[in-house]
């Protein structure tokens, strides 16, 4: 284990896990641990005492506001939901002029988005810490509290293997190869033609990997990459904002669906994660997301364990 009294991030912001090192990630999920354990024993951890959150949704969302707001007051803090429709930024005030201004009220911002850089942006000119809650390219928290939750099953994370199976061109595919690659963890991609990773997250993920020993395969083969999987994992094949492919998107992926056919071929005691919401007999059968591997609702619980992680040690530097 770590000694984190004696470790601090590098990072101001939170905007994607490739910003960060192996031993940060290794703090970071400690940090979540101890959060954890201290709010099931019941002992007060105010570390936030005083501190506000400004939260910014142009997204829907029912897990990362709930989990961030919960996790401001467990923390003795306080958040501020700020719907973009609410707001100035949604009647064409800059990012700019929106993150020079929330920086005088409140001591972080979470922003839950669609364009990646639109949080880059914010996180440049903002004095305070910004969080990812979530961008098309890049869904880190969700990844956090993923690794969290396997690190908690499996008891370890370096030496295993993970596979997702679906769209490779989403934010949780580009997380979990940072993620994983960051922890010594093997990842297999599995996805149609047209629909593989973003080039760049790939090739500095495969070059973090080289530091870690955790080998990143990309492939249209499903089967390849479930083979002998310690981790299953997938997401909907059409996120929010894409509504107009479904049609296209549901004939695209329909080799991709993981089923109980799949399944035997990843490892007997495989665990299934899923980062909610799922559309059952799409991208999973309920015999899998509903089975005995499947821990999705471990996996949503800990999203608030992640990020009172990330809360804590960026809010309190």
């Amino acid at each position: 284990m770590l000694e984190t009294t004696k470790l601090h991030l590098k990072q101001k912001d939170f905007l994607q896990l490739a910003d960060f090192t192996s031993e940060e990630v290794h703090y970071l999920l400690e940090t979540a641990q101890e959060m954890k354990a201290q709010q099931k024993q019941g002992i007060p951890h105010p570390h936030l005492s005083g501190k506000v959150l400004g939260m910014i949704f142009e997204k829907s969302s029912t897990r990362t506001r709930v989990s961030f707001e919960v996790g401001m007051l467990q923390l003795g803090g306080h958040a501020i939901f700020l719907s973009s429709k609410d707001i100035q930024l949604g009647r064409g005030e800059s990012i700019s002029d929106t993150a020079k201004v929330l920086s005088r009220y409140v001591d972080g911002i979470m922003i839950r988005t669609f364009s990646h850089e639109s949080v880059e942006e914010l996180a440049e000119h903002a004095t305070v810490p910004v969080i990812n809650g979530l961008t098309d390219l890049q869904h880190p928290t969700q990844v956090l509290a993923d690794l969290l939750t396997i690190l908690e099953h499996k008891g370890k994370l370096s030496g295993l293997k993970l596979s997702y199976i679906g769209d490779g061109n989403n934010n949780m595919a580009h997380s979990l190869m940072e993620g994983a690659v960051k922890v010594g963890m093997d990842i297999s991609i599995a996805s149609p033609p047209g629909y593989l990773p973003n080039g760049n997250i790939t090739e500095t993920a495969i070059a973090a990997g080289k530091e870690t020993g955790a080998c990143v395969v990309i492939t249209n083969d499903p089967v390849e990459a479930i083979k002998d999987a310690d981790v299953v994992v997938t997401d909907v094949w059409t996120s929010m904002g894409q509504e107009e492919e479904t049609a296209k998107r549901l004939k695209d992926f329909a080799a991709y669906q993981v089923n109980q056919e799949l399944c035997q071929h990843a490892k007997a005691d495989y665990l299934f994660l899923h980062c909610l919401p799922a559309h059952r007999g799409e991208e999973v059968t309920a015999e899998i997301i509903d089975g005995p591997h499947s821990v999705v609702f471990d996996e949503a619980e800990n999203r608030l364990h992640a990020q009172k992680a990330i809360l804590k040690i960026l809010l309190s530097k």
